[in-house]
């Protein structure tokens, strides 16, 4: 046991109304350690916490980040890696597409100028 869980932070995280009984409660959990940053999309139920969607910096030299693992921009890339991952699991991956090409423009989802303070 290594003692990382806060368990009156936990309990109020977990514990929800009575009307909203058995309702899936997301979260997202991220943890820096000195080789590695672990990103995690996490819901609890009665017997323990269930994992949907993790992903790892460790990972990242597969898409062409060969060095500074453990950086902002590796936790950066790494919560986008974790984002493309939990969309693809939904299915929504198609539909969110982002950019395709890097040229180092502003990219917004909204196609309409008049919406870009929504954004």
């Amino acid at each position: 046991r290594e003692g990382e869980t806060d368990y009156q932070a936990r309990k109020r995280l977990v514990a929800q109304d009575k009307n909203k009984y058995n309702t899936k409660r997301y979260r997202l959990v991220v943890r820096f350690t000195n080789k590695d940053i672990t990103a995690q999309i996490v819901f609890s139920e009665i017997v323990g916490d269930k994992v949907l969607t993790a992903a790892y910096a460790h990972e990242l030299p597969r898409y062409g980040v060969k060095v500074g693992l453990t950086n902002y921009a590796a936790a950066y890339c790494v919560g986008l890696l974790l984002a493309r991952r939990h969309l693809k699991n939904l299915g929504m991956d198609e539909l969110y597409s982002g950019k395709d090409t890097v040229d180092g423009e502003d990219y917004n989802v909204f196609v309409d100028p008049d919406r870009d303070d929504e954004a």
